[in-house]
């Protein structure tokens, strides 16, 4: 299956870590990757690397400027390997959290996540995929896509993130 977490309210990257849970719980094997996140920034990533060790990677360059766009292509590129190679080795579900991000900004290109959604359906294999702005076409090749919408955040009244909430 092919599940999208998409919109612009918080929680896509806490639906995905969710979804990891429950497929462990039902003895699924998990890997998840994130883009654009480095990996010392938000506490689900200490705990996913304790439960899936290799199998999880934050392999991000941190927040996304235009003017280190190399940078960034070469860190979702990495990402794109690792996610091949753990498909290789017969994961269940492969989690690509702000894959949609990714795309959106050019890091990652259609034909590479086109190319991933048909070996997942090919080798039956069920890929999550998060991030703002989900495209049509994603959309209709998904089987779930929840939109994630935002109804009041205290960043709008100028409030902070913090440790253990938006990260």
């Amino acid at each position: 299956m092919l599940l999208i977490y998409t919109g612009n309210g918080k929680g896509k990257t806490s639906a995905c870590v969710g979804q990891a849970i429950r497929a462990l719980g039902q003895g699924l094997t998990v890997a998840f990757g994130q883009f654009m996140k480095r990996g010392d920034q938000a506490g689900e990533q200490e705990m996913l690397a304790k439960l899936l060790g290799e199998r999880f990677l934050a392999s991000g360059a941190g927040f996304y400027r235009d003017t280190d766009f190399d940078t960034h292509r070469e860190k979702a590129t990495q990402l794109l390997r690792w996610a091949g190679e753990l498909l290789d080795r017969g994961v269940d579900m492969l989690i690509l959290d702000e894959a949609l991000y990714a795309l959106n900004h050019g890091l990652l290109m259609e034909e590479e996540l086109r190319e991933l959604i048909t070996r997942c359906k090919g080798q039956g294999r069920h890929l999550v995929l998060s991030g703002r702005g989900a495209p049509s076409w994603i959309v209709e090749l998904a089987d779930i896509v929840s939109d994630i919408t935002e109804v009041k955040h205290v960043y709008a009244q100028g409030g902070k993130a913090r440790r253990g909430i938006e990260f």
